[in-house]
């Protein structure tokens, strides 16, 4: 089985589409492949008119850095950095004056300017993801790229990291969330269903793309 099957999807700019479907169904695989880390067998993917998988590895990192941002499930934090240089890590692939300014306005803003210091086991579920969530934002990005970021969260922290997507949704922003809960769908603009690779003929698949 594909993990992928002839999936078509288009985004619109500054859209909030969430992509539902059991564990196993390819949702993830789908992200990986948008985010540029995953080379599709066949077909295009193009995010903000470039087809990212022209470009060379050092370009698509390029890329990442300048037009995307990442939220997972695990967080992904490096466990020997502090959280103020976990939320600089996308300064590595492209380089900014006001890095270290940004990320520290971005460390406040989230509630975590008395943890700047300290190494992710020393912060909560909570914290971490919401140190996932500044790093994401550090440069930017046009576009987030969310795979399950609440799944390991009580209600009260899933609602925080909704509501600060919602936030980079109305200043403009594009989200892809991938989930198989609920939560995502009272804030999407449309929720596109995947099952064994392939979109739910049911779902809405139109839209411009990004």
């Amino acid at each position: 089985m594909r993990a992928l099957d002839g999936v078509s999807l288009h985004v619109a700019a500054g859209e909030f589409v969430a992509i539902k479907g059991p564990s196993g169904s390819g949702k993830s695989t789908f992200l990986l492949a948008v985010g540029g880390m995953v080379r599709p067998t066949s077909g295009t993917v193009a995010v903000d008119g470039t087809d990212i998988y022209a470009l060379s590895s050092s370009e698509r990192a390029r890329f990442r850095a300048e037009k995307l941002g990442f939220v997972f499930q695990m967080f992904h934090l490096v466990p020997y950095l502090s959280v103020l240089d976990n939320v600089l890590l996308p300064t590595m692939a492209r380089e900014r004056d006001d890095a270290r300014q940004a990320a520290g306005d971005l460390i406040e803003r989230f509630g975590l300017a008395e943890r700047a210091a300290h190494k992710p086991a020393e912060l909560s579920t909570g914290e971490r993801q919401r140190v996932a969530m500044a790093r994401a934002l550090l440069n930017r990005p046009r576009l987030i790229l969310a795979d399950e970021p609440t799944g390991n969260l009580d209600p009260d922290s899933a609602a925080d990291v909704m509501g600060y997507l919602a936030d980079f949704h109305r200043e403009g922003g594009t989200i892809i969330f991938v989930t198989h809960e609920d939560l995502a769908e009272r804030y999407a603009q449309r929720t596109i269903k995947i099952r064994e690779g392939k979109l739910d003929p049911g779902s809405p698949e139109q839209g411009e793309a990004m």
